[in-house]
């Protein structure tokens, strides 16, 4: 499955232009703490989180993720945003809970890492 595709499942929008959103999503993961994302991370991840600061951008570059999906539509600023571009890394913004974000992308063949 792709980013884009993705995005369609959980009913997000992509918040970075010009990402490929055309990478495959491989695994998805859940997680707030930056230093166990920053362990059990893997490229090709769609990782979800409500941490919407720069290290979040730093760790999933760090591992070459697909995407960093924020839930219940909280709000990312604009830097944050333009790093995340700059490093390839798609943002996507849903207004499902995480949860509910999980269950969607396992239903839709995501596993877990």
């Amino acid at each position: 499955m792709t980013v884009n595709e993705a995005a369609k499942i959980i009913g997000a929008s992509i918040l970075t232009e010009g990402t490929d959103t055309s990478r495959e999503v491989r695994e998805g993961y859940t997680c707030d703490l930056l230093s166990w994302v920053m362990a059990h991370g893997r490229e090709g991840m769609a990782w979800i989180t409500v941490q919407t600061h720069m290290n979040v951008i730093a760790v999933a570059s760090l591992h070459d993720m697909a995407c960093v999906i924020i839930p219940e539509g909280i709000s990312v600023e604009a830097d944050v945003l333009g790093k995340a571009a700059e490093e390839g890394i798609s943002v996507l913004s849903s207004r499902l809970t995480a949860f509910e974000i999980c269950g969607r992308l396992t239903q839709a063949g995501i596993g877990a890492c």
